[in-house]
């Protein structure tokens, strides 16, 4: 057991060279600091990454003509085997009529089939090209959860009576409008003018794309002016459930379309149905890797950190040779001149992993790279303690070297 009589020497040591003993905990300052930060950037990254995904649509999949159709904007894990039919395959009303079969497809809540296009808009003189013109149907809004920030969004009557009428983002409305309202404005879309019923709410990037750069109008009315008509979508979006029934989702969608496509069982799918869960579950097993690397760079400030306790404590010991021989030749214990060492060797890793914590928890209030660090609370724990811990192991040798001094060689020592 510790004694309060080597928890005074301790701090009396670590006080008498203070500059020497404030070096020391720097280091392991920078240790426990780096861990906790580093940390913290890693699983602020990946609950970017899961939010950017999950902005993609509530348990949403989304299939595609194999080679084509429409994206994300960027890479969509999932499941995806690749066709080598020298044809182009097709998504049509039949397909989507399919999958809004509850007989067949019971896990599939809602179905929507996509167009897109590119067009420039123009209004009152100002002209922007959105990165996103969609036509689809009403159902859209829930497969993809969008919320209205402004007006309403498509209708069933929009889409059966061709309106010319457009849901836009944040990010169009702003670079037409400015500051103006927009709804109930009429905005040429490549010379055809479709009325503004809707401003959808803020949504943010998905990762590499900006999901409030985008103008959604009916199906029918995209097709009658922007991009003509054609048997195959672009692609068709497909809401599951629920997160946990996006696979067996997946699973009747896939069954559902090789019907629909004729195509034998052992073939090769002309399509690719991309999946939300499967693209989270790859980029939490990536962004986890990467915390894993991060903490264990981190970890190696520690190491160096401990390294120099132990540096510092053996000068320690050498400087103090006469005071070990003098306290020996009173009768102190072996035991009693370990305890000395050790205990001042935990504190000035101890002192210098409080500071570390607060210089860890200080610095991830800022964002780094573009990242908004979020601290891990186990990460302050492991790293406070491994600090502790590598004082006691780093502190140990000199600690043992000092008590095996003899009084007589001690005393001798100038």
């Amino acid at each position: 057991m510790i004694r309060l009589e080597s928890m005074r020497i301790a701090l009396s040591g670590i006080l008498h060279n203070r500059m020497r003993s404030a070096l020391t905990m720097l280091g392991m300052l920078i240790g426990v600091g780096s861990v906790i930060m580093l940390v913290a950037v890693g699983t602020g990254s990946s609950r970017a990454v899961q939010k950017s995904i999950e902005g993609l649509g509530t348990n949403f999949l989304q299939i595609s003509p194999q080679g084509g159709g429409g994206g994300f904007g960027g890479g969509f894990g999932g499941r995806a085997t690749l066709g080598t039919r020298s044809r182009a395959a097709n998504l049509t009303a039949a397909d989507v009529q399919a999958l809004q079969d509850k007989t067949q497809n019971p896990d599939v809540v809602a179905v929507a089939p996509v167009v897109t296009g590119s067009v420039t808009a123009v209004y009152d003189g100002a002209s922007y090209t959105p990165s996103s013109f969609v036509g689809t149907t009403p159902s859209y809004q829930q497969v993809k959860g969008y919320d209205i920030a402004e007006g309403t969004f498509l209708t069933d009557a929009d889409e059966t009576q061709h309106n010319r009428v457009a849901v836009i983002g944040q990010t169009v409305a702003t670079n037409l409008f400015g500051g103006a309202d927009p709804v109930g404005s009429n905005v040429r879309f490549n010379g055809s003018s479709y009325q503004i019923v809707g401003l959808l709410k803020t949504k943010g990037t998905n990762g590499s794309a900006d999901q409030d750069d985008v103008v959604i109008a009916p199906l029918t009315a995209v097709q009658d002016t922007i991009t003509g008509y054609s048997r195959s979508y672009s692609n068709i979006s497909v809401e599951a459930q629920s997160p946990s029934k996006e696979a067996a989702a997946e699973a009747e969608v896939t069954s559902t379309l090789e019907t629909t496509h004729d195509i034998a069982a052992g073939g090769t799918d002309d399509f690719r149905v991309l999946n939300q869960a499967s693209l989270l579950q790859s980029s939490q097993s990536s962004t986890k890797t990467l915390t894993t690397l991060l903490g264990a760079v981190a970890a190696i400030s520690l190491l160096v950190g401990g390294i120099g306790v132990m540096n510092i404590m053996l000068v320690t010991v050498t400087e103090r040779t006469r005071e070990i021989g003098v306290r020996k030749a009173i009768g102190a214990k072996r035991s009693d001149i370990m305890s000395q060492f050790v205990v001042e060797a935990v504190l000035l890793s101890a002192l210098g992993g409080v500071v570390g914590v607060i210089a860890g928890v200080g610095g991830s209030r800022f964002k780094i790279v573009g990242i908004q660090p979020v601290v891990a609370d186990y990460s302050v724990a492991l790293a406070f303690g491994v600090s502790v811990v590598t004082g006691l192991f780093f502190g140990l040798y000199p600690a043992s070297r000092a008590a095996r001094l003899l009084p007589i060689e001690a005393l001798r020592h100038k």
